[in-house]
């Protein structure tokens, strides 16, 4: 009779009692070892764009989210981060926040704030094909949660742009047109519709995690969060700095993923660093269009801003173990 065992038999090897993020994320995917039990099309996807994918690894379970995210540490964050939120939406419909708005600052509200629930849709959907895509279940955990992270972000952004509407009856009706046709949005608008026709997991995972997200996320939620504030617009400022405290845990498991990777199989880092050249110019080129809005526009100093994101993304490349030189990338 084989002795009863004391864990999961997955886990037995760690000596020791597995934590709860360990016995709700290991060994998810049953696929990935034995393929699906059916030889249906599907099949064939799977085996181009996520088996035959450059990055590789003997085993993808190694990776481990930093913070060690399950679905009800998930809901009991995300419980506080929405507390904080909803408060500061309230207080604006209380004070009549929106009557002291300035109507200079209107004009150039309006033509970015309403506009970003398109983008930050296209980053829902790529972080889901990511997800779905993934041969760990804890990268599908991650891509998951970071899914809904964007759909939180786009559902706050249309609360805040109904809250204007109501004393300022136009505002954000002609955003679709914007991010269509206005020219400031098409460079990130072709970048992300290209990410949507992208299909290697791995390929996708860099340009979205390692390229523009890291970069949109810091434009807006930094960047602009305190162009805001110059412009007395205080609460949006505050909004977006609780938001992005989801984003920076996307860097940080990200970081966590390519870090693991690097060390299993060293032949990844040129693969990452290859796909990070490849997507980087249309990012930059997605960034630049509204750092040149800033300066002719709402900030007399925008340089300083393009040469502060570059340097912060910079750090995050060689914090991620990637020794980077972006001025070579010009």
């Amino acid at each position: 009779m084989l002795a009863s065992l004391k864990t999961y038999s997955h886990l037995q090897h760690k000596k020791r009692k597995p934590s709860e993020y360990e016995i709700v994320s290991s060994n998810l995917l049953y696929y990935i070892k034995q393929g699906f039990e059916v030889n249906v099309p599907l099949q064939q996807w799977y085996n181009q764009y996520q088996t035959k994918s450059a990055l590789t690894c003997d085993n993808w379970e190694k990776f481990v989210d930093p913070r060690e995210t399950t679905y009800a540490k998930y809901t009991a964050l995300q419980k506080e981060q929405e507390t904080v939120v909803d408060g500061i939406l309230q207080s604006i419909e209380d004070n009549n926040y929106d009557l002291e708005l300035a109507l200079s600052w209107l004009p150039h509200l309006a033509r970015i704030l309403p506009v970003l629930r398109y983008p930050w849709h296209g980053l829902q959907m790529i972080a889901s094909y990511i997800g779905q895509m993934a041969p760990s279940g804890r990268i599908v955990i991650t891509c998951l949660l970071q899914a809904a992270d964007e759909m939180r972000r786009i559902q706050r952004i249309a609360y805040r742009m109904r809250q204007i509407q109501q004393i300022h009856v136009d505002f954000g009706v002609n955003s679709q047109m914007i991010w269509e046709q206005d020219p400031l949005w098409q460079p990130l608008r072709e970048i992300i519709e290209k990410l949507l026709i992208t299909y290697d997991w791995s390929e996708v995972f860099i340009a979205l995690n390692l390229v523009l997200k890291p970069m949109l996320d810091m434009l807006f939620m930094s960047h602009f969060s305190h162009i805001a504030k110059r412009n007395k617009d205080y609460l949006l400022s505050e909004i977006f700095y609780s938001l992005n405290k989801d984003c920076r845990w996307h860097l940080q498991w990200s970081q966590a993923f390519i870090q693991m990777l690097m060390t299993e199989i060293p032949e990844n880092k040129m693969i990452i660093m290859n796909g990070i050249k490849k997507w980087y110019p249309l990012a930059s080129r997605a960034v630049n269009s509204f750092i040149h809005y800033f300066e002719t526009g709402i900030h007399d100093d925008a340089k300083l801003i393009h040469s502060t994101l570059v340097q912060d993304y910079q750090n995050f490349l060689n914090a991620s173990g990637l020794d980077v030189e972006m001025s070579a990338w010009k």
